[in-house]
């Protein structure tokens, strides 16, 4: 609750005008208390009085309850009003809560009227009175059934303490803390079934049905004391057919398998306001997938205009005739603004959980922060919102009729006008048809996205090749659902026209096609693209580009949200940015839930990387960088995971713990976007032989199983797909050695029995997890290794043997497998490696290998430059080809769109330029690497 010393005359600013100032001045002459207060509170209550029969009724009713609290701070009175609440018991509740309710009632209305508290704190305090409301009679009425015995295994007490497992969710605006003066309060009333034996739940569901239908009655049964609240439980799931209190496990089943997305949008505010309010959040939480979807939902934004239509068209809301509009369901009413802000939420508030706020105006501000919403935009619709709400409680303050409808007499906008402070009836409805026009100017865009921005096309004319392609298209899984057949037709006409202004207009449909027909399901999606027409730009250029991407897309279409995040096309984040961001996105789930995390996350940074180097933003090398950052961060996120997960059966892991050695293209960072992962896990158990924990380990098996587990969190398919291959086979001893290897064992097996090709790929080693000062000696056992002294001819007698193997395994390269064979990448990048090891050299990419070896003398420093620049042109080719195709790379396969592509992404002007400068490369660099095979460094 808001807190201010200050009493509530000092805090007046504004004051309503008295329509009838006869009614007014009776009521002073009546009360001549009232003419002791400060000229302030003077003020205000002469014009409330003279402008709401109502709230003079209740000032005549309440007159020596209200004298002393004006006198003091009105927060002190509120506080006081819900301590009474919490104290009443059966023999006084229905009485007390109307008594209350009169008091709560002048003392807001006072409060409100006399700008002492504005929109938000009003909404809010009446809200939280509604909270002591439902307590109170949920506390009695539960408690009495508890005492009865009708509520198996609870108690009176039980119930004073938690409502014995029963829960009243307050949903709408009371859920939100935006409850408007005389409005209704919706609950859904559940209880928490996993307190009960599974034959006496029947029972107790019969017991909280029965407390439920009294606390209703309660509260909003008009007696000779009036009423509280009048009360609707309908929206509990499937309230035609089902009690008034259900269990949370039948409610749970419900949402899952029938719940709508209108339910979705009410669970947006949903609260436990009474009960047991941890049983409660509990239960909001489980239906978190439920509500907040993983992906972008579109499709909700159709529904909100569904839904909006048939409200308008039901109750004959069209129109800016002010007699009788409607402030909360008309053209530019209050219901507007708040769909326009939940509908955002819904679409991407699964992605963003800072999204996910119960209030409008809270809501609106955060969709601004996070670029949903322009800035202004949000400060307008804000503005508008409050200013509707306070007309809103003028309205239902004159009678306390629950209303929203403007007046449809002069005499009666006179009569609003002057209570909401303004002398100038024309002036006040000029206002207020402006503010009408400017919330629906903001959001009818949004509810028909089609005259907002239409989808530009152009006819086209196809072929009867291209027409047979369109005639498969109904029997496609994603256009089943007349839904999604809908949608799609509406962008089709776009998307065709896109691809056949492509390169190759066949080759692009057909490309579109394979994308579609790989599709499971097409509502969200197409429902993406209707409303985001940017992203159909996208999709028709990897379709005439990548047909690899396209049917990648196809299969992982959630990844296309990426692109709407904000972020797609800022700059690359730095690696604490990444780890910090994939850190958040596992936060709190289980350790499956993690798995399946990491790999929607990776997917779409990945989607990144690709489109970015697919349109020229990013060169083939920085495209490596940014793929092998990927890899960094999952592995560093990862490795204590399992570890964390493993120390639950046996305990944390002894010593210093272990870390990973990136191995290969990883720890050169030289990945591709098809790259599998070299690692190596080296421990220090520290002396410790045996773990302690529930089911104890010595180290070497602790250590097996945490390397098996993170192979597995890496590379297990889930149903979000696997993370990357991973290969194990540098460590020492090869496939014959254990999984993990300890940093003594490591290290004696490098100095003293390890080959010379192994020395050469310690060159490219590189830390990526664990614990710093492990790693730091593992780094020094690498130096060592390089360091040591070593005859040259050794080293090159090493690289021929393994040159001499490769070429012996099979795959001898050509023009565009530029990977393998002689004079290809791997070929370089062994010389490379073994001028590091010649030159003692720390670098880790063939680059900085090839000038050390130049610099010992081994090569010359045009051979170092051929070399690099060969590797340079080669990498490029290799990067471009991945994203391409898994398969080896053929230019006949690619496609007209691929070959541009990886003609653009190498530097060259064709491909017969491309050819020759990749035949030619390989011919040098044989060269090269043949003649230095004979030289002594």
């Amino acid at each position: 609750m808001t807190q201010n010393a200050a009493p509530f005359a000092a805090r007046i600013t504004r004051a309503p005008l008295a329509y009838d100032g006869a009614l007014a001045t009776g009521l002073f002459a009546d009360l001549p208390q009232l003419n002791e207060l400060a000229p302030e509170l003077r003020e205000v209550i002469h014009g409330v009085a003279g402008c709401a029969p109502y709230l003079a009724g209740l000032i005549r009713r309440e007159i020596d309850w209200l004298i002393p609290t004006l006198s003091a701070a009105p927060e002190a009175g509120m506080a006081a009003i819900l301590a009474e609440a919490a104290a009443l018991g059966a023999s006084d509740l229905d009485a007390g809560l109307r008594r209350l309710k009169r008091r709560a009632a002048i003392l807001v209305a006072l409060a409100d009227c006399g700008g002492v508290w504005d929109l938000l704190t009003t909404t809010a305090l009446w809200s939280q009175f509604a909270d002591a409301c439902v307590q109170a009679a949920l506390r009695v009425h539960v408690g009495a059934e508890a005492r009865r015995g009708r509520i198996p295994t609870q108690t009176e007490e039980d119930a004073l303490r938690d409502g014995a497992g029963m829960v009243a969710l307050a949903m709408g605006k009371m859920g939100a803390g935006e409850l408007n003066y005389s409005s209704d309060i919706d609950l859904i009333c559940l209880f928490d079934e996993t307190r009960f034996d599974a034959g006496d739940e029947m029972e107790a569901r019969t017991g909280f049905v029965r407390a439920t239908r009294r606390i209703a009655a309660s509260l909003g049964e008009i007696t000779s004391e009036g009423y509280v609240f009048r009360t609707d439980l309908r929206l509990r799931p499937d309230a035609s057919v089902t009690p008034v209190s259900i269990s949370m496990a039948a409610a749970e089943r419900y949402y899952e398998a029938e719940g709508r997305n209108w339910e979705r949008a009410a669970y947006i505010k949903a609260r436990a306001a009474a009960g047991d309010l941890a049983a409660g959040e509990r239960f909001l939480k489980t239906l978190t997938p439920f509500v907040w979807r993983k992906h972008l939902d579109f499709a909700a934004i159709r529904d909100t205009q569904d839904m909006r239509q048939r409200i308008r068209d039901h109750k004959g809301l069209h129109g800016f005739t002010l007699e009788g509009h409607n402030m909360k369901l008309g053209a530019g009413g209050i219901r507007e603004i708040e769909f326009f802000a939940q509908t955002r939420q819904l679409v991407a508030g699964g992605r963003d959980p800072d999204l996910r706020m119960r209030r409008t105006v809270d809501a609106l501000a955060a969709l601004a922060k996070k670029s949903w919403v322009d800035p202004e935009v949000t400060e307008s619709l804000t503005a508008h919102y409050i200013a509707h709400r306070e007309v809103e409680h003028r309205l239902q303050m004159i009678h306390d009729a629950q209303t929203h409808s403007l007046p449809k007499s002069p005499e009666g906008f006179a009569r609003l006008a002057a209570f909401m402070g303004e002398g100038d009836v024309a002036a006040f409805r000029a206002a207020l048809l402006a503010r009408l026009h400017a919330v629906d100017d903001a959001c009818e865009p949004f509810y028909t996205p089609q005259k907002q921005a239409e989808i530009e096309h152009e006819d086209v004319t196809l072929t009867p090749s291209q027409i047979e392609i369109l005639s498969r298209w109904p029997g496609y899984s994603c256009l089943r659902a007349s839904r999604g057949r809908e949608i799609f037709e509406q962008i089709k006409p776009a998307l065709l026209s896109k691809l056949m202004k492509s390169a190759n207009p066949d080759e692009s449909l057909s490309n579109f096609d394979s994308f579609l027909k790989g599709l499971p399901a097409g509502v969200q999606l197409f429902s993406l693209f209707q409303s985001n027409p940017s992203l159909i730009d996208l999709l028709a250029d990897i379709c005439a580009t990548a047909p690899a991407l396209s049917i990648y897309l196809s299969r992982n279409a959630k990844v296309l949200d990426a692109v709407l995040s904000g972020g797609f096309f800022a700059r690359w984040p730095a690696r604490g940015e990444l780890l910090q961001s994939l850190s958040s996105t596992l936060e709190g789930l289980d350790y499956e839930g993690q798995l399946d995390a990491a790999r929607r996350w990776l997917k779409e940074w990945h989607f990144r990387v690709g489109v970015h180097h697919l349109r020229g933003l990013i060169e083939a090398e920085e495209a490596a960088k940014q793929y092998t950052d990927l890899a960094d961060v999952v592995i560093a996120c990862f490795w204590p995971l399992v570890c964390s997960e493993l120390a639950k059966k046996h305990g944390v892991a002894p010593g210093r713990g272990g870390v990973v050695l990136a191995m290969g293209s990883l720890g050169a960072a030289r990945l591709t976007a098809g790259s599998d992962l070299d690692l190596i896990v080296i421990y220090d158990a520290g002396g410790v032989e045996m773990t302690d924990g529930p089911r104890p380990l010595d180290a070497r098996g602790w250590f097996s199983k945490a390397t098996k587990m993170l192979i597995t969190a890496l590379s297990a398919p889930t149903s979000e797909g696997r993370l990357y291959e991973v290969d194990m086979r540098l460590r020492p001893s090869g496939r014959k050695g254990p999984v993990a290897t300890s940093l003594e064992a490591f290290t004696h097996y490098q100095m003293n029995e390890a080959w010379g090709w192994e020395h050469m790929a310690l060159t490219r080693a590189r830390v990526v997890a664990g614990d710093a000062s492990l790693g730091a000696d593992v780094e020094a056992t690498r130096m060592q290794v390089i360091q040591s002294p070593r005859k040259p001819s050794t080293i090159i007698a090493d690289l021929a043997d393994m040159r001499q193997r490769l070429a012996a395994a099979g795959r001898k390269g050509s023009t565009f497998d530029v990977k393998a064979g002689m004079g290809g990448m791997q070929d370089i990048d062994l010389i490379g490696q073994a001028g590091a090891l010649i030159a003692g050299s720390a670098a880790r990419a063939t680059a900085r290998h090839l000038r050390a070896a130049a610099k010992c003398g081994w090569l010359t420093q045009a051979e170092a430059e051929a070399l690099s620049a060969a590797h340079a042109l080669f990498s490029r080719a290799a990067q471009a080809a991945r994203l391409l195709t898994d398969a080896p790379l053929d230019p006949s396969d690619i496609g007209q769109g691929g070959l541009e592509f990886l003609v653009r992404a190498t530097g060259h002007a064709d491909r017969a330029s491309l050819e020759t400068a990749l035949d030619a490369g390989r011919v040098e660099s044989v060269a090269i690497i043949e003649a230095a095979l004979t030289r002594k460094p």
